[in-house]
C-alpha cells in the first residue's frame, strides 16, 4: 500500500502534515532538542572489506538522522575527504580521529576513542 500516492483526504489538516513522518504536528526530532552532553559517541578505525582504506567511523549516534548528516557534511570539510552517513553511522575517509574527536567535543557531545 505505501507505493500509491495519496490524491484526495477529506481530513482538513492533510496539508500540514509532515512530509517526512506523515503526522500532525510533526514528530520527527529537531536539532534544537538534540541534547548533545547526554549522549557518548565513540570514534574507530576500520580497514575491513575497504580495499585496504582507512577509514574513520563515529557510532552509537542517537537517532536523529537530518542533525547528523549536516554534522557529516560538516566533518567531510574540515578533514578535506570524502564520507557518507549510512546505517545510523557517519563514515569518513582516512585517519581523522584527532579532528573529528575535537569537532565533536566543541559541540559538546562526550567522545571516546573505540578499538585499537
Amino acid at each position: 500500500m505505501s507505493d500509491y500516492e495519496l490524491v484526495y483526504s477529506d481530513d482538513p489538516n492533510f496539508k500540514k502534515r509532515c512530509v517526512k513522518c506523515g503526522k500532525f504536528p510533526c514528530a520527527c526530532p529537531k536539532s534544537s532538542d538534540m541534547n548533545p552532553s547526554a549522549h557518548t559517541l565513540k570514534i574507530r578505525l576500520e580497514k575491513n572489506s575497504r580495499g585496504g582504506k582507512t577509514v574513520t567511523v563515529v557510532f552509537e549516534l542517537p537517532v536523529n538522522e537530518a542533525y547528523f548528516k549536516d554534522i557529516e557534511k560538516k566533518l567531510k570539510g574540515l578533514c578535506g575527504t570524502g564520507g557518507s552517513f549510512k546505517n545510523n553511522m557517519i563514515e569518513i575517509q582516512g585517519d581523522h580521529r584527532d579532528k573529528i574527536k575535537t569537532f565533536l567535543e566543541k559541540l559538546g557531545f562526550k567522545v571516546k576513542l573505540a578499538g585499537g
